[in-house]
């Protein structure tokens, strides 16, 4: 896998020295915020990790080389060319082969942690089944990963745009533990609740690293969800926000809106009618997923 995993400086010293390392997408700086919002949100998470003695591995593809770890000019770059694929599972090969640039998503970021042996993996919030995926089969590629890549996924819970009861449905059919941190209710990104229950709740960081030392025991293929839900204080309302979507999900409807740009302008409408409040939520819920994920990694590692 050398010649397509090109390593930054950082990461490349880290697993030299034995180091914890979390790996980060790149979709949320290349997709998620606008510039240059972006940028500093990216370099901000990278921060957090390095002051709590954890290297930052934020994944991209740049001229057809898989980047783990990226430079303050690689991810200025992500966040401001207009030339960066949103790279999926079914992406990746093609990307590498034409030598494109591309954002990682929830599915390619787990694949690429994989190849690179980082086990703890960061993020917002995972896609899934969307609502009538009975009619249309949208069905994000990210639970397909949970089911084949070994690395842990720390995030707050399915987007909540997506059908959450179907999402869960499928991470169970795939044997998909899913984990509440600290809760046994399924977080659903910008409200802590969804109403559904998780698999398992968990208290601390050294249980959730045991449950990942069983599954290699077993010698599992599959991830591990650990959904960790927002601060009370940063949530939106839950009445608000489900009127919301079910008006958004008439709107998609409506004007057509299919496959994978459904989920970018859901995201950009909800921050239009919350008056930019979810973009704050957003940051809040990264920052506090990275905080639980970098405790993860570090009991894992023994660096605790």
């Amino acid at each position: 896998m050398e010649s397509i995993l090109s390593y930054s400086k950082e990461v490349q010293n880290a697993i030299n020295e034995d180091k914890t390392i979390v790996a980060l997408e790149s979709t949320i700086i290349a997709h998620g915020f606008p510039y240059p919002d972006n940028i500093e949100l990216a370099l901000k998470l990278e921060e957090q990790a390095r002051e709590v003695g954890v290297v930052p591995a934020t994944i991209a593809i740049i001229d057809g080389k898989l980047k783990v770890g990226l430079t303050k000019e690689e991810i200025e770059f992500i966040g401001q060319s207009d030339d960066i694929k949103k790279a999926s599972l079914r992406d990746l090969p093609v990307i590498l082969a034409k030598k494109l640039n591309g954002a990682t998503t929830v599915a390619a970021t787990m694949q690429i942690s994989y190849l690179a042996g980082i086990d703890v993996f960061v993020t917002g919030g995972i896609g899934g089944v969307h609502r009538k995926a009975e009619e249309t089969f949208d069905i994000s590629a990210d639970l397909k990963a949970l089911s084949q890549y070994p690395v842990t996924v720390v995030c707050a819970g399915a987007k909540s745009v997506l059908d959450l009861p179907k999402t869960k449905e499928v991470l169970e059919s795939k044997g998909v533990p899913v984990l509440g941190y600290q809760t046994n209710k399924l977080p659903a990104f910008y409200v802590r609740d969804s109403g559904l229950e998780v698999d398992y709740m968990v208290e601390n960081a050294e249980e959730v690293s045991s449950i990942i030392k069983s599954n290699r025991l077993l010698e599992n293929k599959n991830g591990i969800l650990v959904t960790v839900p927002i601060s009370k204080e940063d949530e939106l309302n839950e009445k608000e926000f489900n009127k919301i979507i079910d008006e958004l999900t008439q709107e998609v409807e409506q004007k057509e809106v299919k496959g994978k740009n459904i989920t970018p302008y859901l995201l950009d409408r909800i921050k239009e009618k919350t008056d930019g409040r979810s973009v704050d939520t957003n940051v809040s819920l990264v920052k506090n997923n990275l905080r639980v994920g970098c405790n993860i990694a570090k009991k894992l590692k023994g660096n605790y």
